[in-house]
Order: C-alpha cells, then structure tokens, then sequence
C-alpha cells in the first residue's frame, strides 16, 4: 500500500513522456492505483467517476471563464495589447517573454480569469516568436510562473482562496493560523519561484530555438490571428466595465463562477457582444477550456482513487515513521511526498485539504512553529503543480503555445516548468521550514 501512489504517479509520467494523451495517462494511473489497493476495474473506475465530481465547480468556472474570455476578444480589446507588445518589445525576446509573465501575474489577482487569457493573447504572438526565434520553452515557464507565483505569495484573487485553503485545512486539524501569516510564510517559497524564472529567461532559454512543425501533434490549420491596427472606443470602455464587475463579484462572493457570469451578462446587457452571438460565445468558450476541464475532473477522480484507498495516508506514515524528531530530514520528506502526490492530481487547491491532515499532527509532534507548518503545507501543495502533465499551470500555457501545432505539452511546458520552479520551490520551501 505504501507503494501504490508513487507507482501510479510513475505511471502517469511515463506515458505522459511518451507522448500518450493525458487523460488516457490519469485514468491508467487511477486504475493502476485501484488494482494495487484490492480493487477491480470495474471498482477502480467506479471510484474514480464518483471522486470527477470534486473538481466540478472548477471546470464550470473555466468553461464559463473561457466564454467570459472569448467575449472579451470579440471586442478586439486584447489585439490593442498585442499591438503594443508587439510595437514596443519586436527584437527583444528576453523583455518579451518578461513582459508575458508579468501579463499572466495580472490573471490571477487583478483581473481574475485564471488561465483563459492565454489562448487569446499568446497565438496572435506565435508568429512573432517563429521571426523572433524566441525559445516557447521559456515563454511556458513565464506563464506558469505568472499562473502561480502570484497566487502563492498574494492573498487576493486566488490567492485568497489557496491562503483560505491552508488556513481552513490547518484550522480543521487543531493549528489555528491567520490568512495574513499564511501569505507571509509563504513568501520565502514565493521568492523561489522568481529565481527560477529568472534562471529560465535569462540563461536556459536565452539561445535562438527554431520550433519544430507538428511538434505538438495538432495546430496543423492554424492561422495567425488578425493584429489590425484598433483605437480604444467605447465598447472597450465597456469592456473594462464587465471585467470590474467580474472581479467585485468574485471577491465578495469568492465564488468564481458568480464571477464569470457576471461578466459574461454585463458584457451582454451592456451590448458589448450582440446577443445573436451569446451560442457562439459559449461554443468558443467550450472549444478553448473543454479539454482542460475535462483533464481536472479527470485528475479529481485519480485523488479520489489515491485518498478513498488510503495510499497517501500509507506513504506518509510511512515516510515518517522513521524520521524522528530530525526536523530538517521531515520537512524534506514532507515535502517529496507533497511534490509527489500533485503531480498526480495535478491541483494544488485539491492537494492542500488532504496534506493538511496528515501533515499537521506530524508537525506538531516535530516541534514545527505554525509559520513553518504553514509553509510546508503551501509548498507541498504548490509542489508538483508546474510539471504536472495534468495541472491548469501547465495545461494553460500549452493550450496557447501548441495553437500551431509547435509546442509540446510534456516536454515544452510540464518538463521545463518541472525543473526550473520545483527544484527552487523544494529548496526554498525547506529553507522557509527551517527559518520560520
């Protein structure tokens, strides 16, 4: 039993790095942790479809995001960015890519569609980064580190919700901690993830890259969208109305769907998008983030299989029993196991609520301070997330890279994006452990 998460996680990478499509890969390590555990198949997949329903609310949110999205294109506000990004950064790859982490950073405090601005903003890009030699490994690793570091070390937007997450999970298990001291004990690992971007841009994949036609495995159709030239007028004025309104509601309501469709009837009413469109607007949405939240409730269902069956409360015990009270060896294995099981469900926000319980006794009993605890919890979460074939923070940024057919999902994105925020995350992460 001890054994069953880190087998099926390996199964899940293996064919993911052998280019097997990732959903296929999930439901093969979902079921190869039921057999492992005494299940059937039949049990296995049972088990699997009722744990989809966990992650529900989340891919209804990026289903309705994706339309909110769509909508805002339509008005051709976001071609006035491209524009200027365009104008302003051609022949500047390292400013360029610079500049789209600092883009994607907005999507989760600011202005908050999560990864639904990415297929809109990046494939109008794509032919500059061809003329640009721009290395798109690089463009990945900034726009996973904007879909994540902001929402780590800022408790606002998601960030509130994945501060809530930690607070709530160690509330419920006996350590009471403030939102405000969870974001500060994460800062340390946040700081970690801005020395892995910049290691990324500014020496990996800093060199000329030619991409590779086909390289993706779709795209193969793709035009360039239109970048014509386009004056702020006053449906954007309208636009910037919709998105406030978005973001006002989200944060009272801390319900991202209330969000989205707040947006999306603001920009509606206010006859921004003609109502004829309203089927389109949703088909395109659908189009854009269908397959992504299909792979998260797909990926809820694997946690379910892993949680139902006991296989992480097994490798953790197990992973603990023979530490000690050698704190810095804990909160190293603490923090594998974390990295681990994300990777394998693939949402740092699904992941916290089942670490925090096992994790927090374990903690108490070390001697961990509550900044500490907190940290390794976030970190842990947060482990795993870049990298993850089956992650929104991986998952995002392909769906716009690869719109040409250029860009690979496993080893474009999840295995840069691996190497250059889990490592520091981990280092920086142990390092917050044993300040804190």
């Amino acid at each position: 039993m001890e054994w069953v998460v880190v087998i099926s996680v390996l199964v899940l990478t293996i064919l993911s790095l052998l280019r097997i499509n990732v959903i296929i890969a999930i439901i093969a390590a979902a079921l190869t942790a039921g057999l492992m555990s005494g299940l059937s198949v039949i049990e296995s997949i049972e088990m699997m479809v009722s744990g989809m329903g966990g992650q529900a609310s989340t891919a209804l949110s990026y289903i309705l995001l994706g339309a909110f999205a769509v909508a805002i294109s339509y008005t051709g506000i976001t071609s006035i960015l491209v524009n200027y990004l365009i104008k302003v950064l051609t022949g500047k790859k390292t400013m360029m890519v610079l500049a789209i982490a600092g883009v994607a950073c907005l999507s989760q405090n600011l202005v908050p569609v999560h990864i639904a601005f990415v297929p809109i903003l990046i494939p109008p890009l794509l032919k500059l980064f061809d003329e640009m030699k721009v290395d798109r490994r690089g463009v990945a690793a900034a726009l996973t580190f904007g879909l994540k570091a902001p929402y780590i070390m800022i408790p606002a937007g998601f960030g509130l919700i994945f501060h809530e997450t930690i607070q709530n999970g160690m509330t419920e298990n006996g350590t009471n901690i403030t939102i405000g001291q969870s974001a500060l004990a994460m800062l340390i690992p946040g700081a970690g993830m801005i020395v892995g971007l910049l290691i990324a841009v500014l020496f990996t994949y800093r060199k000329d890259r030619e991409s590779i036609p086909g390289a993706g495995g779709s795209g193969a159709d793709f035009t360039t969208p239109p970048t014509e030239n386009i004056t702020f007028n006053q449906k954007h004025a309208l636009t910037l109305v919709a998105v406030v309104g978005a973001l006002i509601v989200q944060i009272f309501t801390q319900n991202l769907i209330a969000g989205a469709l707040t947006g999306l009837v603001l920009m509606f009413a206010l006859v921004v998008v003609p109502f004829k469109k309203g089927d389109q607007v949703m088909a395109d949405g659908i189009a854009m983030m269908g397959q992504i939240a299909f792979v998260m409730l797909v990926a809820s269902g694997f946690g379910k299989v892993l949680e139902d069956t006991g296989a992480v409360n097994a490798l953790v015990e197990m992973s603990s029993g023979f530490l000690g009270d050698n704190q810095a060896l804990i909160a190293l294995i603490l923090l594998l196991v974390g990295l681990i099981v994300t990777i394998g469900i693939g949402s740092s926000f699904g992941t916290i609520p089942i670490l925090a319980a096992l994790f927090v006794p374990i903690c108490l009993s070390a001697g961990f301070s509550t900044l500490a605890t907190a940290a390794l919890i976030g970190t842990a979460g947060a482990l795993g997330d870049a990298g993850s074939p089956a992650s929104d923070s991986t998952l995002g940024p392909t769906s716009g890279l690869n719109a040409d057919g250029k860009h690979h999902h496993i080893w474009d994105t999840c295995v840069p994006t691996f190497i250059h925020f889990n490592i520091p995350l981990l280092i920086f992460g142990w390092i917050a452990a044993m300040v804190l």
